[in-house]
């Protein structure tokens, strides 16, 4: 999951496996799979952003696993997380 700011402030975490698409029109657009819009105040390159890294902790949280290393923690990935 991803965290994302609506315009009113208001925080929302959010699959980043069900977005579809996003937008800068200007005001940046996501698109869940499902149609359902949501109008946020990150730039579409801050989603790409906390999307990958998103998935890269799932990637970390597998070989963990794999390996038998350190049980695997995944968590919402916001701007404290180097996701702008």
């Amino acid at each position: 999951m991803i965290l994302v700011t609506r315009l009113n402030g208001d925080s929302l975490a959010v699959n980043a496996d069900l977005i579809q698409r996003v937008e800068a029109t200007p005001d940046t657009v996501v698109t869940l799979v499902d149609g359902s819009k949501l109008v946020v105040t990150e730039s579409v390159d801050t989603i790409i952003d906390r999307v990958r890294m998103f998935r890269a902790s799932v990637v970390a949280a597998a070989e963990d696993l794999r390996l038998g290393t350190s049980p695997p923690e995944l968590r919402l990935v916001g701007p404290e997380d180097g996701g702008k």
